[in-house]
Formats: structure tokens, C-alpha cells, sequence
């Protein structure tokens, strides 16, 4: 193996050079029993796995991988698999958001300061493919992602389920008795029946389809379920296809552009894609310098039909999407209000690679011309309230909620809200408005999952189901009800949300996009003056880190430092 050998790849900086470290390079390849014609001249082709017996939607990734190696192999490549730290949403505390940019970083600075040509991603639960496609933005190689897939349809008795939707609709049956503990042991081993992530439009499924609108998959890869036999398949194409990709040297940057987030924002708002589709696109499109606001989300919102039938917003499940057409069918249906043009990682543009995309069931995937609701799934609303702005998932929501006003309950924190949702008496009727403070980036911290206040016991045990709930807090993409999240600035550095106080009057008027506490302005102005912020959550480590230099929610929640200049 010449250590003259001309400089195709970019790896080849780390194995052709008169440096010692060039030769011991070599030697450690081989230590892995690769012989010299396996690796020289080849492409090194990373596999960026966040497999973790810890994540329960990523746990099949090591067969993925496998899948990948092969098509690597096929294509002339030289398939090499490092780890990065995974985020399972439903095991970590606070929440993965407090570590989505960690890992971000992760990925960046692995692709960075190893010898790879190209990466393949592999990703699945909620935070892993935003936190995947931010790395490989700023590292700039070329990039394919490989999702990890849904889990297969939950089924009790002759009810279908979805993990997060159903769990939480019959939990609560549980709290008020009307289901024992049998009974929800039953639905405990049969509403998650294989690897793979929430197989209802959450964040995860919003967000892998979201990476193959925006050009980083193969078509059609999103929807395909965790344990198909077209999972391997469509990954070891992935393989082939990064091979190529390499030689043509086509970047994220090239893919991710900002007709692509336009598209992405649209495709989000016609599958009634998760909230927090907002926070990730806004974060990932910035790595790129491309600046992605709230008011982009509510303008395509405005004439962006929600056509996908798929829970927590319409009836179906990730399963029959798939059989239905999938992100591709999505694509086709709604090619005339994006721009086919965009070049993807297939080499294609969108609009070639879906030219020959069918709808197989008009009803889970409907035509725009008969929609599911005239507008897109997420509104965003502004007000005395969230003067940076607040997200809310219309189409998860109760009709006759929509304009609302209504007497606040507060709840200072996540903890005082989890204990008095379960009092019997608790001061609450079907027109109170539930607010809970301190649940945002440094609130929380780290920006958690607890938007969905709980419907409380003595509501629920006169039938009650919904009412309206507001707070500085993310919710699961699985959850639904009348839920205005996201509020910024958030209420722990002293926004507007944290004056509030049990017995102010609340406005929902999403007719107008707003959110509004009904006081006088002096008032407001001598509560705000009152304020003294929380103590903060961490003074070390990477805690701190986070609470030094994350953005508020309309920004993303990024790093600052990670922006670029």
C-alpha cells in the first residue's frame, strides 16, 4: 500500500501521507482483519448507529447495519460502524431533549475527526434523526439516512392501537376505574408489539418522514415498519447509494436547502405531523444559515390542506400509511404546491422520484380536493401571553375549544401539576383553562414533555375530556387535545407566562392567532416587575452548558456556539 497513492477521498488525509501515523493507520485497519485490497483506493463509508438497548425504537439498528455493510461492499466501499450516545424519549429524564444537541454533537464531531468519506445515519426515535441531521449538516459530508421504521399495529380485543394515542386515552379509563389492573396488564404487553418507534404521527414518524421530504433518505424509506423485510432492503440500497454519493460528492447542504425546509414545512402541516416538528426543522435548517421562523410555519400552515387520516390527528396508524403509499403518495398528492425541483439524496429531484407514486387508500391518504382540514395541522399564535410566539395542533384539538375563554388554574410546576391532576376536589370545570409554569429550556429543564397536562380525576369522573391547557412545554407528537404549547418566552426567564395566577381570565382565539391574559397592562407590568427567577437546575458539566447557551423555543433550541457565524 503506497503512501503515495493519489488523494481521491477525503480519508485518504488520514492513510497517504509521509507521516509515522499514516502507516500506523494502515496497520489498525488491518488489525480488523481487512486485507489490502479491501481498503485501498475505496471510499470509507461511516455508519453512524444509535442503537441502545435503551431505546426501545432503535434496538433492531445493529441488523440495519448489517443491511448497510452489505450494499457498501456491493458498491465498492469500505463499511465502518461507530456508535453515538441514543436517545429513547420514554426512558430518559428529564427528557432527550436536554441531550438532542449533545448528541448532535456527537455525530458532527465523529464525522469530523474520523477518516470517512460518507455517513449513513441510523435513527428512529424522536430525537435521534434531528439530532443526526444537525450533525451531518455542520460536518458537511456527504450524508444518507436510514430510519429505523414504526413499530407493527397494537391490537387488544378488537380495538387497534397506537402507542402514546391509545395509551394515554385508556390509561386514564384506569385512573377512574373503568379499566382494572388485568386489564391494563393485558393492553401493557400487546399495544407494543415489535421494535420500532410510536406507529402513530408523533414526533418520530413526523420526523423520519420529514428527513425523506427533505432529501435524506431514499424514497419511500419513512413509512416502511420496523420489522419488513423492505426495512433491510431499502437499507442496504442506502449502502449502495452513499457509495455513489461520495464519487459525486453531494452534501447535506446541497440537499437541505430552503425550498427544501418550504417543502418540509408544507409536507409537516399536510400530515398532521407533531409540534415538534416546529422546534427540529428550525434548529436543523440553522445549522445550514438558513433561517427558519414561526412565521414561516403559520404562512404555509394558512394554505396547506391536512390531508394524512393517521392518529393522534385522524384514525389510521403508521401501518396502514404505509400500505397506503406512504411519504411518496403524500409527495405525489401534493407536488403541485412544492417545489419538485429539489435535488435529493437519490440523485433525483423529488418530483422524479415520485412520478410514479400511487395512493392505494384514499382514506387514510386523501385527496386535496376532499382534506381532513382546510388548513395544516399546527397553528402558531402570539398574544400578551407568548409575545415570541406558541404552538397549537388544531387538528388534535376540540372544535368547541378553538375560541375559548376561561378562568386559569395554575400549576407552578411539574411536580405540583402531576399531584393536584389526581385530587378529587380539585377547584376545575369544563370551562377552566390549565396552566403550568417552568416547563420550558431552562424551566424544565431541557424543554420536556409535559404540555399534556393530564385531564384531572374530577373532570374526568363527570366525563369530562378536554380541556383547554397552555404551557412553556413540548408535548409527545402522540398526544392530543386542546394544548397550546411552546410558549415563548418561557416563563423561568421571566416571560410573560410566568405572572400568570389562578382566577385570570385566558383567551384562545385561534380564529386570529391568539393567546391572551385578560389584565389591564398595569397589572401585567407590576406582576412582571415582582418576578425572581428559579434557582437554575445545574452549576456543572453539561447541564449547565445547556442552560448557558440554549435558544428559546421559536429559535430552536440549539447552542448558540453551534450556530454559524
Amino acid at each position: 500500500m503506497s503512501s503515495s497513492h493519489p488523494r481521491k477521498f477525503r480519508s485518504q488525509e488520514w492513510f497517504y501521507s509521509t507521516e509515522y501515523y499514516s502507516f500506523a493507520r494502515r496497520a489498525y485497519l488491518r488489525s480488523e482483519g481487512l486485507t489490502r485490497e479491501s481498503i485501498e483506493g475505496k471510499p470509507i463509508i461511516g455508519i453512524c448507529n444509535s442503537w441502545s438497548e435503551l431505546n426501545h425504537c432503535n434496538v433492531h439498528l445493529r441488523q440495519v447495519a448489517e443491511a448497510v455493510k452489505r450494499g457498501v461492499w456491493q458498491a465498492g466501499g469500505v463499511p465502518l460502524e461507530f456508535p453515538t450516545i441514543s436517545l429513547g424519549e420514554v426512558f430518559m429524564k428529564p427528557t432527550t431533549m436536554l441531550y438532542r444537541n449533545l448528541m448532535a454533537m456527537d455525530v458532527e464531531e465523529s464525522i469530523r475527526a474520523n477518516p470517512i468519506d460518507g455517513v449513513v445515519l441510523l435513527c428512529g426515535c424522536d430525537k435521534t434523526t434531528p439530532a443526526q441531521l444537525m450533525g451531518a449538516a455542520s460536518a458537511n459530508v456527504p450524508a444518507i439516512m436510514v430510519t429505523g421504521g414504526p413499530m407493527l399495529s397494537g391490537q387488544w380485543k378488537d380495538q387497534k392501537l397506537g402507542s402514546g394515542t391509545d395509551g394515554r386515552k385508556l390509561f386514564d379509563l384506569y385512573r377512574t376505574g373503568e379499566l382494572n389492573e388485568e386489564e391494563l396488564a393485558e393492553i401493557e404487553g400487546c399495544v407494543a408489539r415489535s421494535n420500532g418507534h410510536c406507529m402513530v404521527m408523533g414526533t418520530a414518524s413526523t420526523m423520519t418522514s420529514l428527513a425523506e421530504v427533505l432529501g435524506m433518505t431514499l424514497p419511500g424509506c419513512a413509512a416502511i415498519p420496523a420489522v419488513d423485510s423492505r426495512r433491510a432492503a431499502i437499507a442496504e440500497l442506502s449502502g449502495r447509494r452513499i457509495v455513489e454519493m461520495v464519487h459525486e460528492q453531494l452534501l447535506p447542504s446541497q440537499i437541505m436547502t430552503r425550498r427544501a425546509f418550504e417543502n418540509a414545512i408544507k409536507i409537516d402541516m399536510a400530515i398532521g405531523g407533531s409540534t415538534n416538528a416546529v422546534v427540529h426543522l428550525i434548529a436543523i435548517a440553522g445549522r445550514l444559515g438558513i433561517k427558519l421562523t414561526l412565521e414561516d410555519f403559520d404562512r404555509l400552515s394558512k394554505v396547506t390542506p391536512c390531508i394524512v387520516n393517521v392518529k393522534p390527528s385522524g384514525a389510521y396508524l403508521m401501518e396502514d400509511f404505509f400500505f397506503a403509499g406512504g411519504v411518496p403518495a403524500v409527495l405525489k398528492e401534493m407536488l403541485p404546491m412544492l417545489d419538485g425541483a429539489c435535488l435529493t439524496a437519490s440523485g433525483k429531484s423529488l418530483a422524479e422520484n415520485v412520478e410514479n407514486a400511487e395512493c392505494f387508500y384514499p382514506d387514510v391518504i386523501r385527496p386535496r380536493s376532499n382534506p381532513m382540514n382546510e388548513e395544516g395541522g399546527t397553528l402558531v399564535l402570539y398574544g400578551n401571553l407568548a409575545p415570541d410566539g406558541a404552538v397549537f395542533k388544531h387538528t388534535a384539538a376540540s372544535p368547541h375549544l378553538l375560541q375559548h375563554r376561561g378562568k386559569a388554574y395554575v400549576f407552578e410546576d411539574h411536580h405540583q401539576m402531576l399531584e393536584d391532576v389526581e385530587r378529587d376536589d380539585l377547584p376545575v370545570d369544563e370551562s377552566s383553562v390549565l396552566v403550568m409554569k417552568n416547563g420550558g429550556p431552562h424551566g424544565g429543564p431541557g424543554f420536556p414533555e409535559w404540555g399534556h397536562i393530564p385531564m384531572p380525576k374530577a373532570l374526568l369522573n363527570k366525563g369530562i375530556k378536554d380541556v383547554v391547557r397552555i404551557s412553556d412545554s413540548r408535548m409527545s407528537g402522540t398526544s392530543f387535545g386542546t394544548v397550546v404549547l411552546h410558549i415563548a418566552p418561557e416563563s423561568a426567564i421571566g416571560g410573560p407566562l410566568a405572572m400568570v395566577q389562578t382566577g385570570d381570565e385566558i383567551s384562545l382565539d385561534t380564529r386570529n392567532r391568539r393567546l391572551d391574559v385578560n389584565l389591564p397592562a398595569e397589572e401585567i407590568g407590576r406582576r412582571m416587575k415582582a418576578f425572581t427567577p428559579p434557582a437554575p437546575h445545574y452549576r456543572r458539566g453539561y447541564g449547565k452548558m445547556f442552560l448557558d447557551h440554549v435558544t428559546q423555543a421559536n429559535l430552536g433550541c440549539d447552542f448558540d456556539f453551534l450556530l454559524p457565524e
